[in-house]
């Protein structure tokens, strides 16, 4: 009896229908693979060429169903090898052979629908990659040739180009260091720096004919506004002295070392236009355009303090002049903010915080009496005046008051 059962085991029927199985298993197996290792292969590459886009969280579960799927068909095809080379018989093994090609079609569907979702990015990842290679070769050609250009001009000692390249000499040995295995996405974020400072460098090389012009004409402006400056710092001393004779000790106060910070501001910005003169003379205009950029700084400076002095003496004898122009004017704004918060039903709220501001008006007026009156504190707090009713006014333009009922 055994003997017959291990020849109904030999038999060609069975033989056949393990190898139909084997045949139906690896069929399904290198479908999911093939799909597994394009989708593996075209995240790699987004995670290399799109690093902020977190595509490999989401091909994880993906990815774990496929090893569980190729664990199955590995387990079950070592059995069915094992059983033929054994002649034994294995119980529902059509059940078990559609169940694992079952779990192996279900990871390959979970590929496609993971790569339907994205697969405009990873199919652009993918191609982008695949031209790294090219765009490095690409971006070191022309890093030499503009390079070479460089160091030809006749403009090669001027800063900015001196400066952009020894920048594309640093971002050409970042990638010039990478290896052939090197992942695609530090070679192209190098061979992007090689690019920019290329652009950097040509640019650099296209302006420096402009330099010594433009050097040249900023030298003159300079001069001219120098020399312009310097005849109205003679009006200073003069200015200051008439405040300090014709005015209360407080309204120069704050300006006793206006002179003196004014020459020294103008001996500043006349030292950088000397060495700007040097410059030019030595053939670095840009150094020069830097120059006349820091003699302008002074110059402005010098101008403000100028002003400072001779504008308080200007605006003071003005409100000697006519001291009620200036209240006029406060009142004027004074009686705006009240229009506003009567047309807003907000003078419960306002009403009588601008009245005190009618009283405290009142109050600067009476200031200006004896030999000297205090101008400028009679100006100052009129202006303290103006800036509180502006921001009242601005206040009551965000609340949301109500129209007035006619």
């Amino acid at each position: 009896m055994a003997g017959r059962m291990r020849g109904w085991f030999r038999s060609s029927g069975n033989n056949e229908w393990m190898q139909q199985a084997r045949t139906r298993l690896a069929q399904a197996f290198l479908d999911m693979d093939r799909r597994q290792s394009a989708a593996e292969a075209a995240v790699h590459a987004a995670r290399q060429i799109f690093p902020r886009q977190d595509h490999a969280r989401a091909w994880e579960p993906v990815r774990a169903r496929c090893y569980a799927a190729a664990d199955a068909y590995l387990s079950w095809s070592q059995e069915l090898e094992a059983a033929e080379r054994d002649n034994t018989w294995l119980p529902a093994g059509q059940a078990r052979t559609d169940a694992v090609i079952a779990q192996l079609a279900d990871a390959a569907a979970g590929i496609d629908a993971f790569y339907r979702q994205r697969q405009h990015t990873l199919e652009e990842a993918v191609e982008l990659a695949r031209m790294v290679p090219r765009l490095a070769e690409r971006v070191k050609a022309d890093a030499a040739r503009v390079r070479a250009q460089a160091a030809a001009s006749e403009f090669a000692g001027y800063p900015s180009v001196r400066q952009r390249s020894g920048a594309l000499d640093e971002a050409m040995l970042t990638l010039e260091a990478l290896d052939s295995g090197a992942e695609a996405g530090r070679v192209r974020e190098a061979a992007n720096r090689v690019q920019a400072q290329v652009k950097e460098l040509s640019e650099a090389l296209a302006q420096a004919p402009f330099r010594k012009p433009a050097a040249t004409n900023a030298v003159a402006s300079v001069t001219t506004r120098l020399d312009a400056v310097r005849t109205r710092a003679r009006g200073l001393a003069p200015a200051y002295s008439a405040l300090l004779r014709e005015f209360h000790a407080a309204s120069s106060a704050d300006l006793t070392n206006n002179e003196r910070e004014s020459q020294r501001a103008i001996d500043a910005a006349a030292d950088a236009l000397a060495r700007a003169r040097a410059a030019l003379r030595e053939n670095d205009p840009e150094t020069a355009l830097e120059l006349t950029s820091t003699a302008r700084g002074g110059l402005g400076e010098a101008e403000q303090l100028i002003d400072s002095v001779t504008g308080r003496l200007a605006m003071l004898r003005s409100v000697r002049a006519d001291p009620a122009e200036k209240v006029k004017d406060v009142r004027f704004r004074l009686r705006d903010a009240q229009m506003l918060a009567v047309s807003r039903d907000l003078v419960s709220e306002w009403g009588s915080v601008l009245d005190a501001q009618a009283e405290r008006i009142d109050r600067i007026s009476a200031t200006l009496s004896g030999r000297h009156p205090d101008y400028w504190a009679y100006v100052t707090e009129l202006d303290a005046v103006t800036e509180f009713i502006a921001g009242v006014v601005e206040r009551m333009r965000k609340q949301a008051g109500r129209p007035r009922q006619q």
